[in-house]
């Protein structure tokens, strides 16, 4: 988990550099708020603003990419696939007000003494999960409530989360956090 967090204290150290804004988001800010699980990987929310295109450009002078054709592929899914010090990375091209909030929301968190790094909040991690609506997400939903019981702020996630899953037709998305939230806050 060191070898993780050192890559990932590298590459926040060269998006520092940039003046970009940004948080980790997925495992490693799953390691601060939830039930901590094995994670292989990194994910960051890089807001760009749906003009990505010098983001990438510079990114990819910087780190080698994952796949043969990155710019197409960040243009097209919205994410960068890149390796740092044999780690996949995931750089998450943001550009809706949520995201932007959430990078706004993020904050400093030491994982060991020399490392600290940006990451989200609990609540917009659990909005991300919860938004993704799959097995190991909503796991990771539940560990988060369970560590953060009393101190999330509910109408801020549902505030969030209620658009995102309109826009994904999905309703029964809010119904299940519903249901973990009556579950773990008890």
């Amino acid at each position: 988990m060191t070898r993780l967090f050192q890559s990932a204290m590298s590459i926040q150290s060269f998006l520092q550099k940039q003046n970009w804004s940004f948080c980790f988001i997925g495992g490693i800010a799953l390691q601060r708020w939830g039930e901590p699980r094995l994670t292989i990987d990194i994910d960051i929310s890089l807001f760009t603003d749906f003009d990505d295109a010098n983001y990438i450009h510079e990114i990819l002078q910087h780190f080698e990419s994952r796949i043969s054709d990155p710019k197409a592929f960040a243009h097209e899914n919205r994410i960068l696939l890149i390796m740092n010090e044999g780690i996949g990375v995931d750089i998450a091209l943001s550009g809706i007000p949520f995201e932007r909030e959430m990078i706004e929301r993020s904050s400093l968190f030491q994982f060991t003494e020399a490392i600290t790094l940006i990451t989200c909040s609990a609540e917009d991690l659990i909005v991300m999960k919860a938004f993704a609506d799959r097995d190991k997400d909503w796991g990771d939903v539940s560990g988060i409530i369970m560590r953060q019981a009393g101190c999330l702020d509910w109408a801020y996630i549902l505030e969030e989360l209620k658009p995102l899953a309109d826009v994904k037709e999905n309703p029964d998305i809010l119904d299940h956090l519903e249901n973990l939230k009556n579950k773990y806050e008890m």
